[in-house]
């Protein structure tokens, strides 16, 4: 989805579609990235009642918690993480399920929005977390971006990062509990994001790697 006014992928003096990340960028988000994302969602309307949200989209270990928690910080916003809504391993699409029905088709009627931390370790739903409305809102992670949600984002950013790098990236991260799944992960990732187009409707791309 693009902002009105807002060529998709444009920044001042980057290359229409594409914005350069520096080197280690999953680590180290641009500060001029940043700030500008932050910029560009303050402009943007709001779709979600009264609350802008951005989602940070793109495959595993390209950068997203990263830079979703440093844009949330430069806004004061709360994060929602597509890792604590997930039911499971086979869960990509359970977990947007879960986000556009807990969270934010109940903010684009302006009702209280919460969400339910899934427990990796017991195999099920958690404790409930509250979303406040108005404001900002930034959604960290993978169906973030999805087609259910696009009419209550504001913004969609996408990372982009090779398959090799993600890897190292991801596994560094999460280590042994990650490692047996990647490629059963992966192969969600990539229907996923083919079937609902969610690298095209992205209003920035970031290299990270």
């Amino acid at each position: 989805m693009t902002a009105p006014e807002d060529p998709a992928g444009t920044f001042p003096e980057d290359s229409p579609g594409t914005a350069p990340g520096p080197p280690g960028s999953a680590s180290r988000p641009s500060d001029t990235h940043v700030a500008r994302i932050a910029a560009r969602l303050r402009s943007w309307p709001a779709r979600a009642g009264g609350t802008r949200v951005l989602a940070v989209e793109g495959r595993s270990g390209a950068g997203k918690s990263t830079l979703a928690a440093a844009v949330a910080a430069e806004l004061g916003a709360p994060v929602v993480r597509m890792d604590d809504l997930y039911p499971g391993w086979d869960g990509l699409l359970g977990g947007v399920d879960a986000l556009v029905g807990w969270v934010l088709r109940p903010l684009s009627l302006d009702r209280p929005a919460r969400w339910r931390r899934y427990d990796w370790a017991a195999g099920g739903y958690a404790e409930w977390h509250e979303v406040p409305g108005g404001g900002f809102l930034v959604l960290d992670g993978t169906g973030s971006g999805a087609l259910a949600a696009a009419p209550y984002l504001s913004g969609l950013v996408w990372l982009e990062a090779p398959g090799g790098v993600r890897r190292t990236r991801a596994l560094e991260r999460d280590g042994d509990l990650y490692a047996p799944h990647w490629e059963r992960w992966a192969a969600q990732e990539e229907r996923f994001h083919a079937r609902d187009d969610v690298r095209a409707r992205a209003d920035l791309t970031i290299v990270t790697g």
